[in-house]
This record gives C-alpha cells, sequence and structure tokens, in this order.
C-alpha cells in the first residue's frame, strides 16, 4: 500500500524573527538619521537604503516617518531589559510595602527609561512646531503619560501612602512631571547626570513632594543610589 505522505506543516518562526531582525534595523537607522539631520530632512528612501530594505518594506512596517518616531519612543520605553519597564514596575510594586522603597526604585526606572527616549522625545518636541503627524504624536504621548502618572498616584492612594492634604490630582501631576522631558532634558543632557544620579532626585523629589514626613533617625527603608 502506498503511504500517503501529509501536507508539511509551516514553520513562519524563522520568518517572525527575519521580520523582527528587519523591524530593528530599519529603527536603528532611522533613530541615527532623525538625530543626526532632523525630522523633516530625513527621509523614508534614505533609511531603507541605510537598513539595506525596499522603501515598501519601511512603509508596511511603519506607515510613515512618523510611526517610526513612535515605535523609536516605545523601543525607549521598554528599557534595558527585556521585560518592558512599565511592566517591572507594576510587578515591583505590587509586591513591595514600604512606598520609599517603590519610589527608590521607580526614580531607577525613570531614570533607565529617560536615558533612552530623551533625545527622540526632543525630536518631537522640535518637529512638532511645523509637522501637524508629530503635534499629534506629542499630544498622545504627553496624555499616555499622563494617563500612567494617574495610574500610579491611585496606586499611593488606594495603599494610604499619600501625605495628608496631597490629592489625587495632585499626585497625578507630580507624576506626571517626573517623567517630563523638560526634567530629563536639564540634567541627563545639558547638566550631563549620570542615570544613577538623576534617579536619585527623581526619588527624592517624589518622597518629598509626596509621603509622609519620614523620620530621619530611621534609614532602614530608605537607601537609594549615591549620588
Amino acid at each position: 500500500m502506498t503511504q500517503v505522505k501529509g501536507k508539511r506543516r509551516y514553520d513562519s518562526t524563522g520568518r517572525q524573527a527575519q521580520a523582527q531582525r528587519n523591524r530593528q534595523v530599519i529603527l536603528d537607522a532611522a533613530e541615527r538619521q532623525f538625530l543626526d539631520t532632523g525630522y523633516a530632512a530625513t527621509t523614508i528612501a534614505e533609511i531603507a537604503r541605510e537598513a539595506g530594505v525596499s522603501v515598501e518594506t519601511v512603509y508596511k512596517a511603519f506607515g510613515g516617518k512618523s510611526g517610526l518616531v513612535r515605535a523609536i519612543y516605545e523601543r525607549g520605553l521598554t528599557g534595558r531589559a527585556m521585560v518592558p519597564a512599565f511592566e517591572r514596575s507594576d510587578e515591583m510594586r505590587e509586591q513591595e510595602t514600604d512606598p520609599r522603597t517603590i519610589m527608590r526604585k521607580w526614580g531607577v526606572l525613570t531614570a533607565e527609561v529617560s536615558s533612552l527616549v530623551t533625545p527622540i522625545r526632543l525630536l518631537m518636541r522640535s518637529a512638532a512646531t511645523t509637522d501637524p503627524e508629530m503635534a499629534a504624536l506629542l499630544d498622545d504621548i504627553d496624555d499616555e503619560r499622563m494617563e500612567r502618572a494617574r495610574h500610579h498616584a491611585r496606586f499611593l492612594a488606594a495603599r494610604g501612602h499619600l501625605r495628608a492634604g496631597v490629592t489625587l490630582a495632585q499626585a497625578t501631576d507630580i507624576l506626571w512631571f517626573c517623567t517630563s522631558v523638560e526634567l530629563s532634558e536639564t540634567f541627563l543632557l545639558k547638566r550631563g547626570w549620570s542615570p544613577r544620579r538623576y534617579a536619585r532626585f527623581v526619588a527624592d523629589f517624589m518622597i518629598a513632594s509626596l509621603l509622609p514626613q519620614h523620620d530621619p533617625n530611621d534609614d532602614s527603608s530608605d537607601k537609594g543610589p549615591d549620588a
């Protein structure tokens, strides 16, 4: 009896891996060109040429220059680990009970992400003055940051961590400010602070602005990175 061969199952793993590699190469090329020559002067054709892909591939994956900028920004939000920074933040805050420890670790994550996304956020801010798509993207990102800040402020309020008199709205605004590009630009870029020093500053600011006064004789739960 003749054995009938079944159809071979298509394995897309290799294709998906190649697509992911192409995506990263395109984003690397786009980020270099945007930061070196500016948003307006950068073309999709030049990005495709440097990345070694077709113009059609870039458009298909990202939709255009504003889509590339958003993707570069979102890649930076992941941070320097495999698990995205926002996931690490949420997991950490559920495990920790001391609010100062939470804010110390938030400071570290803020510095980690800010060191990656500040240059591209400054590009957005500059381009937004003349490009409607970039202005809309900047508004979207600010809204997303505000929602993230509100997410953390609600957590602090629900746990009873906020100092008496600090409202949910005030806590949201303070946390939102801590992720502002103006803050990271000033200290990380203009003043040349290390991420470690910046992390300490952000944590100190959150603690002083949001939490009850800490007993200076009890430093057991308030040890952050040195400046």
